[in-house]
């Protein structure tokens, strides 16, 4: 039997937003809804992983810390997309539209609310995106990633729920293997990746501070390290100075194996890598990138406060302060078991579960008949 029962996603077009509608969309498709997706001109979809979800792409742009040329330019844009979406909205007449956060969000649920039509908005940060704030006041569920979210402390009771941040299935096998510390003397495995943007600051301090451990300490390291491809070579080098052995690497599509093999992370504070660290069970010295919001420092400290990792500011990150840290923590293995234990427990592995039973629990009476019998 067909699906009558029609869920509306939009999304930027960035992984960030990107993984947690893909995982809420394979629940909803398992529950016997019709998913249809909204983004912008970068967002792929969800390719042969859920073909059955339609991809509609509309025009967007951000406004803020813009010239105002693009300004002008890219809320023309907005405006359009709108207009695109008004139509969409009357011809699908969704149940329930869920916005993820990013500017190409905007134009769907805000034609959905002007429909009248149910809206849910997840947040993956600690404070919420710009987009998404624009959106609260109108929207019936607003699903959180963390217990507090800046801007939404003072929403009306009910209004706001904690749900996690959904995470691959990959991810969510790890949470089932036991944190092995490293033992006295022995190898020390530690995984450094950036993202795209964050890599540079990671390829310039973390092999410089090698020089300012002691022998013992790196030998060892082992380490397994992301760099821009323009930085590679040079980092080699450093690493071969030392007479350290190093794997370097773009990118890792093998990032659950990755993670499984680590004792110790050093990364950035994005939601999809805290999401990932806490439900793998990972302690990291966590280095926000800055941002205007501060929303990866909130991220940061959210971890640190319950004692899952480190903050290491981007004003304080230098090779001494790494040196420091890994000469810290390679002699305390105790530490790092008690981050693993207090990360696994800030992990919400049924993320996507929930999320998706904050958007069933929105679906009128009337539909839910053609919904499919929850798992058990």
């Amino acid at each position: 039997m067909t699906a009558k029962v029609q869920i509306l996603l939009a999304a930027g077009g960035t992984g960030g937003h990107m993984f947690p509608a893909e995982a809420l969309a394979e629940v909803l498709l398992r529950r016997g809804c019709a998913v249809d997706l909204v983004t912008d001109e970068r967002g792929q979809g969800f390719g042969d992983r859920l073909p059955q979800v339609r991809v509609h792409r509309v025009p967007s742009g951000g406004v803020v810390g813009k010239g105002l040329g693009v300004k002008v330019k890219n809320l023309a844009r907005l405006g359009f997309g709108y207009l695109q979406c008004r139509k969409l909205i009357r011809r699908l007449d969704p149940a329930v539209t869920i916005g993820f956060g990013g500017y190409p969000s905007v134009p769907p649920v805000l034609a959905a609310q002007q429909h009248q039509n149910r809206t849910v908005l997840h947040e993956q940060n600690a404070v919420a995106g710009r987009a998404n704030r624009f959106l609260l006041k109108h929207a019936n569920k607003v699903a959180l990633s963390f217990d507090h979210v800046k801007f939404c402390d003072n929403l009306p009771a009910g209004k706001a729920v904690v749900t996690g941040n959904p995470v691959r299935p990959a991810i969510i096998a790890l949470a089932g293997k036991v944190y092995r510390a490293p033992e006295a003397g022995g190898p020390l495995n530690l995984l450094v990746f950036g993202g795209s943007l964050g890599a540079r600051s990671f390829s310039q301090h973390i092999p410089a501070s090698l020089t300012l451990m002691s022998a013992e300490i790196r030998q060892r390291l082992r380490i397994v390290q992301q760099c821009r491809q323009e930085d590679i070579e040079h980092v080699a080098q450093v690493y071969r100075s030392a007479g350290m052995e190093v794997e370097l690497k773009t990118f890792f599509d093998d990032m659950p194996a990755r993670l499984d093999w680590a004792h110790l992370v050093f990364c950035r504070a994005g939601a999809s890598t805290v999401a990932e660290l806490t439900v793998a069970g990972k302690p990291a010295v966590l280095v926000p990138m800055h941002h205007s919001d501060g929303h990866q420092l909130a991220n940061a400290r959210a971890i640190a406060e319950r004692g899952g990792g480190w903050v290491l500011t981007e004003a304080a990150f230098s090779p001494s302060s790494v040196a420091e840290r890994l000469t810290t923590l390679s002699a305390a293995p105790d530490r790092l078991e008690q981050a693993a234990r207090a990360a696994r427990q800030l992990g919400k592995l049924d993320a996507a579960e929930r999320l998706a039973d904050v958007v069933i629990d929105l679906v009128p009476m009337s539909k839910r008949q053609f919904l499919s019998p929850e798992p058990v």
